[in-house]
């Protein structure tokens, strides 16, 4: 509402101006070389600080799901008209419950990079539809709990059946770590004053990781489910809020 009070307030005075304008001078009778300047277009100064919250589905997710403790923190700086840097710090604890693996992934991971901001917003606002990227790094510990094995079980001596026997390893492997990038696609609308909702697409490739000596990184804190050791996805829905810091007043283009 008050973008759209804005906008018609602006658009009375500038068919006012024009009305007055003619009023004076017949613009037709001027020669083709006077620039006739519009002087009535609004421009807003742009603001520039740090906006910071948090990930909402990871905070969501340690309610609902059984074996999931995590948290995300989500900050980026206005860097300029339509570049941000950003940064996502993290922490998991997440048991895994497959039906051969029962195991525990633990640890923290930081992400930094940058946005750009395709939307070309109206007036002063200041969402976003963005791209950008990250190189993260996570250092974790993972526990193998339990594993399934298959035995053959001969019954009454007429045959071979597969048994499936659980074996309770608790056996736990600490100092590892991973390093990746990730190409990031989102958007951030604001709700209210300096109060964004956000919603990103994360897809990941991993550069480098420590592994155990006799088992594999299955789950990374902050790169999530390994697909054929090298792929992953993500995703988050964040609420943030805007700190200003400065204002910068944008260049004007003249009007001919």
């Amino acid at each position: 509402m008050k973008h759209t009070l804005k906008f018609i307030i602006n658009f009375l005075l500038l068919v006012s101006a024009t009305a007055f304008s003619q009023t004076v001078t017949n613009v037709d009778s001027l020669p083709k070389t006077t620039v006739v300047k519009d002087t009535a277009v609004p421009v807003y100064p742009q603001r520039y600080g740090l906006r910071v919250g948090v990930d909402l589905y990871r905070l969501a997710r340690s309610f609902y799901e059984d074996g999931y403790k995590g948290i995300e923190l989500v900050g980026d700086y206005r860097l300029k008209k339509k570049l941000y840097a950003a940064a996502e710090l993290g922490t998991l604890d997440y048991t895994i419950d497959e039906p051969q693996l029962n195991y525990t992934t633990k640890g923290s991971y930081l992400k930094i990079g940058v946005d750009y901001n395709t939307y070309e917003n109206w007036l002063d606002m200041e969402n976003m539809i963005y791209v950008g990227g990250r190189y993260g790094f996570s250092s974790f510990s993972q526990t193998l709990n339990t594993y399934t094995v298959y035995q053959n079980s001969n019954i009454d001596g007429t045959g071979n059946y597969l048994t499936d026997v659980t074996i309770n390893a608790d056996r736990e492997y600490k100092a590892l770590s991973a390093h990746w990038v990730e190409f990031v696609a989102g958007l951030k609308a604001e709700l209210f004053n300096n109060v964004f909702l956000g919603f990103s697409l994360r897809l990941n490739y991993l550069i480098t990781d420590k592994k155990p000596t006799d088992f594999d990184n299955l789950y990374i804190p902050g790169f999530n489910r390994t697909y054929d050791g090298k792929f992953g996805v993500g995703l988050n829905y964040t609420i943030s809020y805007f700190i200003p810091l400065y204002k910068k007043q944008p260049v004007k283009p003249e009007t001919n």
